[in-house]
């Protein structure tokens, strides 16, 4: 049975989807190129929205700023190793899909960044080890909880500590979090979303990730 706080983060999440959904709606009424994109999974927005700065610090011990994502198409996941299903799910098939961009030049290949939302046990060389063990290319970071809950709510997702139940161990849990990726432009603006549900599907899409963000970097516009 959910628990109060996953029905909280449930219902945060439901209210973005819809919200997007009806910017889509209404765009695609009054630009009718919009109404049949010719990307398959990354539903971008309307317009992109600059993030705050923000500073988290990376697996190999150096910090990882907001400029530093410009130049590339970026996927951004937030999780925790610990997570026994959603989190090497959705990195295994965002493996797959950087498969398939290790031919373009490292300059403008697009990247997959992890963020845990779990520092209390993520430590960074934790982190790093546990995010390459699926791409090497993987970047892999945190910070403390204030400055993850910013940066969370900057690309519109939530996350949140959870105790587990009385037959668990004392002080054990887990983390709820949201399972969508954000989609970072060149310009490290919040450019969109690809749905929690394309990856964590029956038949997940990684393919269909892979030849978007492959078409969106080579500057093909929806």
């Amino acid at each position: 049975m959910f628990n109060r706080t996953t029905l909280v983060i449930l219902a945060i999440a439901l209210a973005g989807g819809l919200g997007l959904l009806a910017a889509q709606k209404f765009f695609a009424a009054t630009d009718p190129a919009r109404s049949q994109p010719a990307l398959q999974v990354v539903q971008l927005y309307p317009q992109p929205r600059t993030l705050p700065a923000f500073a988290l610090q990376q697996s190999d011990g150096t910090q990882l700023l907001s400029g530093e994502l410009a130049g590339h198409w970026t996927l951004v996941f937030i999780g925790f190793t610990h997570c026994p299903d959603v989190c090497p799910m959705t990195l295994t098939h965002l493996a797959q899909a950087q498969r398939q961009w290790e031919a373009l030049p490292e300059a403008t290949r697009p990247r997959v960044l992890f963020v845990s939302v779990d520092p209390e046990r993520d430590t960074p060389a934790a982190l790093g080890e546990y995010a390459h063990a699926f791409h090497r290319d993987t970047l892999a970071a945190t910070a403390d909880i204030a400055t993850l809950e910013q940066f969370a709510r900057s690309l519109s997702m939530v996350f949140a500590k959870v105790p587990l139940g009385d037959s668990a161990p004392e002080g054990a849990y887990t983390v709820d979090h949201s399972a969508s990726l954000a989609v970072l432009d060149p310009q490290g603006r919040m450019a969109g979303v690809v749905s929690g549900s394309v990856l964590n599907a029956e038949t997940p899409q990684p393919d269909a990730i892979a030849a978007d963000l492959l078409r969106l970097t080579e500057g093909a516009t929806p």
